[in-house]
């Protein structure tokens, strides 16, 4: 899952902070911040193993793989994440979104800084309500492409997520209520 889905699926403020900083620390860093900023590092990782190992999640994959091979989950988890939006009104997405910059910066502290500078341009875009548009997922997998070191720019995986919009809601729709379920279950009565 990618950012919107991580900031959805945070059952505190501090469970947020920690999940949405989790791919920027290292495992042996996680003891640096506190207990409840550490149950959103451990919620964070609870939601990739959950997600990677998922039987829907794979079936997804196949749409990607052919052109990217090892990074098809990561374009799967941008495409889930248009699938969370539309979960939600566009006027809710954005309350969200607006909730989600205020929480993380009022915990500037804890934010690595190489996460407060993508936070900037996260706030600045509006990434988190903009997985609700075409145009917003387009813009994600152009970053994941971006930052792949061994995909080329201009491989048409936008395209084949418009292609195969319904087979991905689908496996969203498999997969989904079972996340939500093992977080509510593991996570949000800690």
């Amino acid at each position: 899952m990618n950012y919107l889905a991580h900031s959805i699926l945070s059952f505190t403020k501090e469970q947020l902070v920690g999940n949405m900083i989790a791919d920027f620390i290292k495992n042996n860093e996680r003891e640096n911040f506190p207990l409840e900023i550490q149950e959103g590092i451990k919620l964070h990782r609870a939601i990739d193993t959950f997600t990677d190992s998922h039987p829907a999640v794979s079936e997804a994959k196949k749409i990607f793989s052919p052109w990217v091979r090892l990074y098809s989950g990561a374009f799967v988890d941008v495409a889930f994440d248009f699938f969370v939006a539309h979960r939600y009104s566009e006027s809710e997405l954005k309350l969200h979104s607006a909730r989600v910059y205020k929480i993380l910066w009022e915990n500037e502290e804890w934010l690595p800084e190489n996460y407060k500078r993508m936070l900037v341009r996260m706030e600045q875009d509006d990434w988190l309500s903009n997985y609700r548009q075409d145009q917003g997922i387009k813009f994600s997998m152009q970053n994941v492409l971006h930052k792949a070191v061994y995909l080329e720019k201009d491989i048409p995986v936008f395209d084949a997520f418009l292609r195969n919009k319904a087979e991905l809601q689908r496996c969203f729709d498999s997969f989904y209520p079972e996340l939500l379920s093992e977080c509510e279950t593991q996570f949000k009565t800690r």
